[in-house]
């Protein structure tokens, strides 16, 4: 009997110091998301300028539903939270929820519709274009020009330079240079031993075979006169702008879509209404048929999302 109590009271403490053990964690933040409450899931798109408030602070939604609390003080692991969200599209909304790390994927519940006396208007087909700067090298032709290294055959070097590799036999080193012409370039130039008698020739200086505006070469030849073709493709490299074009991605009554960082002069393009508008993007920008925000990630590129306005109805191109 003695042992068995002394068991059971051992396991008691160490259930006592595991609990106080769990109690002692603490929840500094809470992440999560807040969308848009459908049974539809391609209608549950994100709520973007929620209020989410708690007891010790407040916080936004992003532009994609993400939210971020900073607790002070810091919470126990399983502590309550109760929140209130609220936007002035949709039903404020009290949870509450454990402090436990967990990322927390939260809904709001949309206003009632209004009614209205006349049939909503509809936005058909919304694609949006804009312009991207490109380089391009195109092949504008080639060059070539030949050239002669003057020497006679067979006269003795006597150590006046220069001479053959082997210092026997005198030599003559003569080249030849090409200029592009500006904003041009020499490409896979190449330098070739045409006549005479080639095998006793060599490349001197190689200042073509990395290309350039300006190419030269130099060829040492200790026998006879010897001729060669110099040639090189020249190309050149043009800076334009390119007209590209993007459909959105669209859910419901919102759409989404993206643009790189180096997308210049971007539009809306849509039929509204049976009519073809063009709605420049601009810094104050605005849509009479929706409601946009932005949002630019780290390597620039940016996130709209658009939600379309009561009154007006969403609908993709029949050939998409």
């Amino acid at each position: 009997m003695l042992i068995a109590a002394a068991g059971l009271a051992t396991a008691g403490i160490i259930a006592a110091l595991a609990i106080r053990g769990v109690s002692r964690e603490r929840v500094g933040a809470v992440t999560g998301v807040i969308l848009r409450q459908d049974a539809n899931v391609r209608n549950q798109v994100p709520i973007p300028g929620a209020s989410i408030g708690f007891a010790g602070g407040s916080a936004k939604s992003e532009a994609n539903g993400l939210f971020h609390l900073n607790l002070h003080p810091e919470r126990r692991v399983g502590e309550l939270l109760e929140l209130t969200i609220s936007h002035p599209e949709y039903e404020t909304q009290k949870t509450v929820i454990t402090a436990n790390g967990e990322l927390y994927v939260l809904y709001l519940k949309p206003l009632p519709v209004k009614p209205v006396n006349q049939a909503p208007v509809t936005v058909t087909n919304p694609r949006v274009r804009y312009a991207v700067t490109e380089t391009s090298t195109v092949n504008i032709g080639s060059a070539a020009q030949t050239f002669e290294v003057v020497n006679q055959a067979n006269v003795p070097c006597n150590g006046a330079k220069p001479c053959s590799p082997d210092g026997k036999w005198k030599a003559a080193i003569a080249g030849k240079s090409l200029d592009a012409g500006d904003d041009n370039l020499f490409e896979n130039a190449r330098v070739t031993c045409i006549a005479g008698p080639c095998p006793f020739t060599r490349i001197e200086k190689d200042d073509f075979s990395a290309g350039g505006r300006t190419i030269s070469v130099l060829v040492r030849n200790w026998s006879d006169t010897a001729t060669f073709l110099f040639e090189a493709e020249v190309t050149h490299t043009m800076v334009s702008d390119t007209i590209r074009q993007a459909y959105p991605a669209i859910f419901g009554d919102a759409m989404d879509f993206t643009l790189p960082a180096t997308a210049e002069g971007p539009s809306i393009q849509a039929t509204v209404n049976g009519e073809d508008i063009v709605f420049p993007v601009t810094p104050n920008w605005s849509l009479t048929w929706a409601t946009c925000s932005v949002t630019t990630s780290r390597d620039g590129t940016k996130l709209f999302h658009c939600d379309v306005k009561r009154g007006y109805r969403l609908q993709e191109s029949p050939g998409r």
